[in-house]
């Protein structure tokens, strides 16, 4: 298996280890769920004694002022960070270094198929269901130069030599997923997500990982893009979501769910982060309060069905 050791100028200056981090993308305001996963990415962190930190994943979808917003309700909602704010698009440079590292080892090749077309494609031929079929890993020099006259952006993609990864998490045990040739540069030329947040980790000092349970079938591609790269796999714990009262990953669309919304409708900051800390078992009116009793193993492993309709009428504490 191949193991691309990275250099300290690909990953960036190291900090000091022993950091949990938020790293929301600043295309709208936080709702709830967002919101509840950052209080306890912070509270996993301060409760462990690490650094919180936060960066902003901006290379894509953004909206003017998000930022600002975002930073704003972290802050009414009583999560505060360590050091400045990091942006991905400040980093550009350390993204690229890891990229040639990875395809100086021959672990990279251009793909030039659209998004129909890997949808289309029903079964990997060297990897799991629903993997990226490797249409573009075989193309010969001919091949290529013929997809390039007729105007087709490439993409740059890691040639995987595994199709599943193990990582442990602290909620789901340990848990095998699929691995495939996940994209590192887009057509269009940006990083992508899976090399960036891998590469900002390690050079943060991020050993701690805590995010919404809809990322955990990624987290394999992501340690084992790590592990290649010769950087620290941090340990993880992906928390369940929230949901509306059809089951379906909270939105925007479900009605008042963001911090101002409720606001707006007559409710303070302690509330909502009182109606946060009862969907986690705790009758905590703080974020200093929750984190003074925070115990991983009581946390509930079930999704939090929200009704907006209900939500904050009367007090959620018993």
């Amino acid at each position: 298996m191949a193991d691309v050791r990275t250099s300290s100028s690909t990953a960036g200056p190291v900090a000091e280890p022993g950091a949990g981090r938020y790293a929301p993308s600043p295309s709208g305001d936080l709702h709830l769920g967002n919101l509840r996963t950052a209080l306890l990415a912070w509270a996993f962190a301060r409760s462990t004694g690490r650094r919180f930190l936060l960066r902003i994943d901006d290379l894509d979808r953004v909206r003017p002022g998000a930022e600002q917003r975002q930073l704003d309700d972290l802050t009414a909602i009583g999560v505060d960070w360590d050091g400045p704010v990091v942006r991905q698009s400040e980093r550009l440079p350390w993204y690229e270094a890891a990229i040639e590292r990875l395809a100086a080892a021959g672990l990279t090749y251009e793909c030039f198929c659209t998004r129909r077309e890997i949808q289309k494609a029903a079964t990997a031929p060297h990897g799991p269901m629903g993997a990226y079929p490797g249409t573009c890993r075989t193309l010969s020099d001919s091949e290529r130069d013929r997809l390039r006259t007729e105007g087709r952006p490439a993409a740059l993609r890691l040639r995987a030599t595994v199709t599943e990864f193990e990582v442990r998490d602290e909620l789901h045990g340990r848990y095998r997923g699929p691995v495939d040739d996940v994209v590192l540069r887009r057509g269009d030329g940006v990083p992508a997500y899976n090399l960036a947040v891998v590469v900002d980790d390690a050079a943060q000092g991020v050993d701690q990982v805590v995010r919404g349970d809809d990322l955990l079938p990624s987290t394999p591609r992501q340690a084992y893009l790590a592990m290649l790269l010769g950087l620290p796999v941090p340990s993880y714990a992906h928390v369940p979501l929230v949901l509306n009262t059809q089951g379906r990953r909270l939105a925007k669309r479900d009605g008042a769910v963001t911090l101002r919304e409720r606001l707006a409708l007559g409710n303070t900051p302690e509330e909502v982060v009182s109606a946060l800390a009862a969907s986690l078992g705790s009758t905590a009116t703080s974020s200093s309060e929750l984190l003074a009793c925070f115990d991983t193993r009581r946390l509930p492993r079930e999704p939090w069905i929200l009704d907006v309709h209900g939500l904050l009428r009367s007090s959620p504490c018993p």
